[in-house]
């Protein structure tokens, strides 16, 4: 059975039926891997394959026999991002070749729960080294490690970032979804700007133990798939408490099934309001969502044109502070509990990184690890100060205001603008979206196919309040059941 568009349900009848199995569909999969992303149109978006994976895939087709399945992903293939610690002899790099030798004693929260849901763990995806936490001007999907990653809808074109590998082998059906993190809009970009599904969770809501981080304030792992329905099967896996991760314990006590809220006609008398502070970054994208917007209103939607979500949140500049000043922290204590990265803080990597200058930075520097630095520290007023600014910038000030004011259900918005050129000499052209508001509260952020630009994908974001998951998975749903824009990249070497 071909794996290419194959939803998780769709995978999961076939095993059920006997048409097919977890070893038969891993094996389809990674046939793509080798003659898309090693070979052909090298997409460059897959960094290893983790070595049991066919193994752990024919264990779960002999438990199905003697015991049937544990649930929708059982058998079900997940690429993960290669900052998320997996156990055994795949190294979780981030993407730097200081972390080439960092084999991570335990599995990452969120694999262990993929693992215990029954997920066939493939293997890492590239990414922007470092979460895109390195320069000002870095190329998304470029690491030290995997090289650039390619946007299969254009190949000259950019994935985005900093879950580029995520996106596109979720894109490219190299895995039946695939999971990313983000600080500020690197689940929700990549996803738009690659044609697929993302969602951004509620900070607290998915664990981050043993995920190499950025900033713990915004940190989150997430789901990207293909469907919205897929990202949704994946979430309600990822999705729940943590001891090693203490901000998990404001997230539901019991488990949520995310795909009971599919609602097809969730749209019907929704009050959503048009975030038009995120428009005006690309003529096309707006157009695509001038588009949506009228989708949503023949769905039954009421739209609230416009609704300001707070400009002074996607200035950026109080929460480029926080990044540095949580970055130092973080790393120290990720590197205390990973003896086989061989490094001990920040200051390590920055030696590091100019010590191998000619393969580590052959094209763009390290400018924003060298700020964090010299920057505060977590225990001090300042960082505390930085902190609330962030919060009631975007929350009191921005989202929670909007959604009370209008009464709304959701906001929506462009996610980003088309794919740019990849450049690895100047860097990212990027001209803006809506990830900021959402990232800088904690928010969840979901993000949908919406149309194409010149065959590049445009998506639509819906984000909300404090564990708005499943309102958000709701109305995405129904626009997607509604408009079923989603066509697979074809990889031209350029835009038409």
């Amino acid at each position: 059975m071909s794996v290419q568009e194959k939803s998780i349900a769709e995978l999961q009848q076939a095993m059920t039926s006997g048409e097919t199995s977890a070893l038969e569909i891993a094996r389809g999969y990674l046939e793509r891997i080798a003659a898309l992303d090693r070979s052909g149109p090298e997409l460059r978006s897959v960094l290893g394959i983790e070595p049991d994976a066919l193994a752990t895939a024919a264990a779960l087709d002999r438990e199905r026999a003697e015991r049937g399945p544990r649930g929708p992903l059982h058998g079900i293939p997940i690429l993960v991002k290669d900052n998320i610690d997996t156990a055994g002899r795949l190294p979780t790099t981030a993407g730097s070749l200081a972390l080439e030798g960092n084999l991570a004693p335990r599995d990452a929260g969120v694999v262990e729960r993929l693992r215990a849901a029954g997920a066939v763990i493939l293997g890492k995806t590239n990414l922007s080294e470092w979460a895109y936490f390195r320069s000002t001007r870095g190329s998304s999907g470029w690491s030290s490690v995997g090289g650039q990653t390619r946007n299969p809808y254009a190949l000259d074109r950019s994935p985005c970032g900093s879950s580029s590998g995520s996106g596109v082998a979720a894109a490219a059906d190299l895995c039946a979804a695939a999971i990313g993190t983000e600080t500020d809009g690197s689940i929700v970009c990549p996803s738009s700007i690659n044609g697929i599904v993302g969602i951004k969770p509620t900070v607290g809501l998915v664990s981050r133990s043993g995920i190499i981080p950025v900033a713990a304030s915004q940190d989150t792992a997430g789901p990207m798939a293909r469907t919205v329905a897929d990202a949704a099967a994946v979430l309600t896996a990822l999705a729940g408490r943590d001891p090693r991760d203490p901000v998990t314990a404001g997230a539901p006590e019991r488990a949520i099934d995310y795909t009971g809220f599919l609602d097809g006609g969730a749209l019907a008398g929704a009050r959503l309001g048009v975030a038009r502070d995120c428009f005006g970054r690309h003529e096309g994208a707006d157009v695509v969502i001038e588009g949506a917007l009228a989708a949503l209103r023949a769905q039954g939607a009421e739209l609230v044109d416009p609704v300001e979500v707070g400009r002074e949140a996607m200035a950026a500049a109080p929460e480029l502070e926080l990044m540095l000043i949580e970055i130092r922290s973080g790393l120290a204590a990720y590197f205390a509990e990973h003896p086989a990265a061989g490094m001990r803080d920040l200051a390590d990597v920055v030696a590091f990184n100019r010590a191998h200058a000619d393969r580590v930075m052959p094209y763009f520097k390290q400018e924003l690890l060298e700020r964090a630095l010299a920057e505060g520290a977590v225990d001090e007023a300042r960082y505390r100060e930085v902190r609330e600014t962030c919060h009631r910038l975007a929350r009191e000030e921005g989202i929670d205001r909007a959604l009370r004011e209008h009464r709304l259900d959701a906001l929506v918005a462009p996610t980003a603008v088309p794919a740019w050129t990849i450049d690895p000499i100047d860097g990212d052209r990027r001209l803006g979206g809506c990830a900021t508001p959402a990232a800088m509260a904690g928010y969840p952020h979901v993000t949908v196919p919406a149309g194409y630009v010149h065959g590049l994908p445009v998506g639509l974001s819906f984000f909300a309040g404090a564990y708005a998951e499943p309102r958000l998975i709701a109305l995405a749903y129904a626009f997607e059941q509604a408009t079923r824009v989603r066509r697979p990249p074809t990889f031209p070497a350029r835009v038409a």
